[in-house]
């Protein structure tokens, strides 16, 4: 069974779970079937015309978000979680029961109301909804839990569209959606009821009710932090992405793939889909971690797919009114393809993003920062509804090319992210390739601290070794590295950003300075990897460690992580033919096999303990 579905059969995720999928599959619902009645409503049961009617609907939905979510993300830390997510779904019963009247009676003024509260309510269920995650699920489930919940929040859209097409096709549609809010509201709540007690993160705030002011504080914390900010907004930006495009589906589909209504459900569940199994296969891709490096990579899928998915359009279409059709239209497929394509590079965009953001931001302020990500994903969407009238209406841009300028766009914000991670981005692609080329197995990874400073030692067999240990740590490790390869131009560059500590043995000054470095890293925090041999091994064993660990120890006590490496020395990059890369490799699919030890205090370290505990780790296989 793996993680992702094993967190469905627990307490402290199920509940949580159901909770969030109906409270999404309900504003759908209710959202959906009101735009439907009011598009097929004579205009004199109208207050103002259809349209207007429409995009108003939309502003009132999104206006409480820049209203209140700082001060719904302050109220989230300072109360307990569960007893706060009961209130806020009772709280929806009540507006649902409002909206009901409003079905029923038709009063399209009163459900204007409606949808304004239910945007409020939204906006004090947000916050609490991510925060709560990281204080019932381990570290390392972060990722499978994120996994899940954006893959329950897009078939809860998928499906509460889907739903409410087919209420609003019903003869009694007023009455069906009057009764199926209250009852899904009512569910929710139920669920609600089963979430365990989640302790209040912030007991000490104190609140006072000022919209403004809580959302000028919030802000600030937001951008305290550089990588949750970049999180941010990148998740931002795939909420604008998303909103453009399922904002001119409809349109899309009538006008250019000459689609019925059901075929715009199509391209909706295609799109839902894709973000599932994206967010999924990230899951299982990277074994639950948060891998950063995944962001510019399903960034530039994003703009592949995107732009793949706007050119393929065929031209001279029939139209296609019955579902059977259009499914069938062999000419079409490549576009289907494509969008679920570009969904799942989307959910694969999206997961680390969310659970980096839970993992980094402090306990006390988590909620408040879930708030910020509300409020600029508001902004984003705004935008991206302004964005879509300026290239349709003032540009006459045809819709298929909005979505390739929106493609285009996004090749910068690929961009923008591999500049910020270029390491993350190389670990990822060593690690997926190292599982092409070797069988790769960790032993005892856990050993190695989750944060604060210490130092890894490691037999040194091949030129692989320090990126075998990069790609295996899920923290990122400084190596110190002998200055003439440090150096070398095609690299260099690219080793600074990685933090590579330079160091050459026969000079004093940079003895000097990698020692001040090394130092320096260990009292921020950071992981630093040594090869105390100096030099790969000639022969396969462990060669006599070098004095420097001891200075190093002696200037920053930390714990050190002894590490063997097993396997390599009959790889194409060690020096078993006497030169690393010599001939043609012939040997694929080795056996490697990287073991952790337990950490050593920095006062029972030495050389001699640390390569005889590296020895005993190795054994015979070398």
């Amino acid at each position: 069974m793996t993680k992702s579905s094993s967190l469905l059969l627990e307490r402290r995720f199920l509940p949580y779970f159901v909770t969030q999928f109906f409270g999404a599959f309900n504003d759908n619902i209710f959202k959906n079937v009101l735009l439907l009645l009011v598009a097929f409503a004579s205009a004199e049961t109208l207050p103002i015309s259809s349209n207007l009617f429409i995009n108003l609907a939309a502003g009132l939905f999104i206006l409480p978000f820049f209203l209140f979510s700082a001060s719904a993300g302050m109220l989230a830390d300072k109360y307990e979680k569960s007893a706060f997510i009961r209130k806020v779904k009772l709280l929806e019963i009540a507006i649902m029961a409002l909206g009901a009247v409003g079905f029923i009676t038709q009063s399209y003024g009163v459900l204007l109301v409606i949808l304004f509260l239910m945007g409020t309510q939204s906006a004090f269920f947000g916050p609490v909804k991510y925060a709560l995650l990281p204080q019932q699920l381990k570290p390392e489930e972060l990722v499978p839990g994120n996994a899940l919940v954006e893959t329950g929040t897009f078939l809860a859209i998928l499906l509460g569209t889907i739903g409410a097409g087919m209420i609003a096709s019903t003869s009694y549609a007023v009455n069906i959606a009057a009764g199926s809010v209250v009852l899904f509201a009512l569910l929710g709540y139920v669920a609600s009821r089963w979430i365990p007690i989640a302790p209040a993160s912030a007991p000490e705030l104190k609140f006072r009710w000022k919209p403004i002011a809580h959302t000028r504080a919030t802000l600030r914390i937001a951008k305290k932090n550089h990588t949750i900010y970049r999180a941010i907004l990148a998740i931002s930006w795939f909420w604008f992405l998303g909103a453009v495009y399922l904002t001119q589906f409809p349109n899309f589909t009538h006008q250019y793939l000459h689609g019925s209504e059901s075929a715009v459900s199509f391209l909706l569940a295609l799109f839902s889909v894709g973000i599932a199994l994206g967010s999924l296969s990230y899951d299982k891709i990277t074994s639950h971690r948060i891998e950063l490096g995944m962001l510019p990579l399903a960034s530039i899928a994003i703009t592949l797919f995107g732009f793949l998915f706007a050119t393929s359009v065929p031209k001279d279409l029939p139209t296609l009114d019955r579902f059977s059709d259009f499914v069938q239209y062999q000419a079409l497929w490549p576009t289907f393809a494509y969008l679920l394509l570009l969904g799942m590079s989307g959910g694969m965009f999206i997961v680390p993003l969310y659970s980096l953001m839970q993992h980094r931001a402090k306990v006390t302020e988590r909620a408040q920062v879930i708030a910020a990500l509300n409020i600029y994903n508001s902004l984003f969407m705004v935008g991206s509804a302004i964005l879509g009238m300026i290239g349709l209406s003032l540009l006459h841009l045809s819709i298929p090319q909005l979505f390739g300028v929106i493609a285009l766009l996004n090749l910068f914000v690929a961009g923008w992210l591999l500049y910020h991670y270029p390491i993350h981005v190389v670990r990822l692609l060593i690690w997926v390739f190292s599982r092409l080329f070797y069988r790769v197995h960790h032993k005892n990874m856990h050993f190695i601290p989750k944060e604060g400073g210490a130092l890894i030692v490691s037999n040194h067999v091949s030129y692989l070794d320090a990126l075998l240990l990069s790609a295996a740590c899920p923290r990122l490790i400084r190596f110190v590295m002998e200055e003439d390869y440090a150096n070398y131009p095609p690299v260099a560059r690219f080793l600074r950003r990685a933090g590579v500590i330079p160091i050459n043995a026969s000079r004093g000054n940079t003895i000097r300075r990698a020692f001040n470095e090394i130092e320096q890293a260990l009292k921020d925090g950071e992981l630093v990897c040594i090869f105390p041999e100096g030099r790969l091994t000639p022969d396969g064993e462990i060669q006599p460690f070098m004095r420097g660990m001891d200075v190093i120890l002696k200037r920053c006590p930390v714990p050190v992580i002894p590490v063997a490496l097993k396997g390599l020395w009959r790889s194409y990059f060690s020096r078993r033919k006497g030169r690393a890369c010599k001939g043609i490799p012939h040997k694929w699919l080795s056996h490697i096999e990287l073991e952790v030890g337990i950490p050593v205090s920095p006062g029972k370290a030495n050389n001699e303990i640390l390569r005889q505990k590296v020895c005993e780790l190795r054994g015979d296989y070398r």
